[in-house]
């Protein structure tokens, strides 16, 4: 059955699990203290699940979804990036750093499975 709204998407529901865990770390000392940080880190996460968001509720075209679901793996990957600076400030331990990396990967992998199903609706159509 097809997403009738994006809070449908599995893409979307892990992207907000993720972001919820980011928001709970960030407000964690010391990491809290890094203001800058704490910034990044948060907007990168609210933008996967808001391009995923955006992108379904446009849908002017396939192809313009598809492009929002690459900006929001470009998100998943700053976030990833951010989060090795978290862990080399001490401001997160190895194994947190490591279940939040694993699941920014599942979210960018569940995203480009998005995106592959999106293009491949596109090829459908144009037949």
């Amino acid at each position: 059955m097809p997403a009738r709204t994006f809070e449908d998407l599995l893409a979307w529901q892990r992207a907000r699990d993720l972001t919820r865990e980011i928001y709970g770390l960030t407000g964690t000392k010391p990491f809290r203290y890094d203001r800058s940080l704490v910034d990044q880190v948060r907007r990168a996460a609210v933008s996967v699940m808001s391009n995923i968001a955006e992108g379904f509720e446009r849908q002017e075209s396939v192809a313009e979804f598809g492009h929002f679901l690459n900006i929001a793996k470009g998100s998943c990957a700053e976030l990833r990036s951010q989060l090795y600076v978290a862990l080399d400030a001490d401001y997160i331990a190895p194994d947190h750093f490591n279940r939040l990396k694993a699941q920014a990967e599942e979210v960018s992998r569940i995203t480009a499975g998005l995106k592959s199903a999106v293009s491949r609706r596109k090829e459908a159509t144009a037949r």
